[in-house]
């Protein structure tokens, strides 16, 4: 089991680049490790998550709309696109699938259906987000972490 999990952090360090919403392991911690040292703390998480909120609330309203949260996630989509090795097309695959599944996740976030995503709504994703990441429930998410949570999920994808 220490192998399979050894090797599944392995194949994830190697696996490229990582897209705007990180929800595997490696891409997890590459956006959210403040300080570089290869795990993510929860007070490192919220830190990001508490500057990315401030930053796509372009009108300092206090929520998020659709069009900023919408927007601030292409922007970040973009720069990863720029520097992958893809194709073009691959790209613009990618970049189509990720901006109809941007608009979707906010329709989900906003719970209560308002139009607009309180900091609350907000915070709650990110609650939910580190959970599930963090395998060992220890508040630190690291590699370990990751190979755990992605042996997880290849585990559930071959039951269906």
């Amino acid at each position: 089991m220490k192998i399979r999990l050894f090797l599944t952090a392995a194949l994830l360090a190697a696996s490229g680049t990582a897209f705007a919403a990180p929800h595997e392991g490696s891409a997890f911690i590459h956006d959210y490790d403040a300080d570089h040292d290869g795990q993510v703390t929860r007070a490192e998480f919220d830190a990001v998550r508490t500057a990315r909120f401030k930053a796509t609330d372009a009108n300092g309203d206090g929520w998020l709309s659709e069009d900023e949260y919408v927007g601030e996630y292409q922007t970040r989509l973009e720069q990863q696109l720029a520097a992958s090795d893809r194709s073009e097309e691959k790209k613009a695959e990618e970049r189509q699938r990720q901006m109809r599944q941007a608009k979707v996740r906010f329709g989900v976030l906003d719970k209560d259906k308002d139009t607009r995503m309180s900091r609350a709504e907000y915070d709650a994703s990110g609650t939910r987000a580190f959970a599930e990441q963090d395998d060992d429930k220890d508040g630190v998410v690291n590699a370990a972490d990751a190979a755990a949570t992605r042996a997880k999920q290849l585990a559930a994808q071959q039951k269906d």
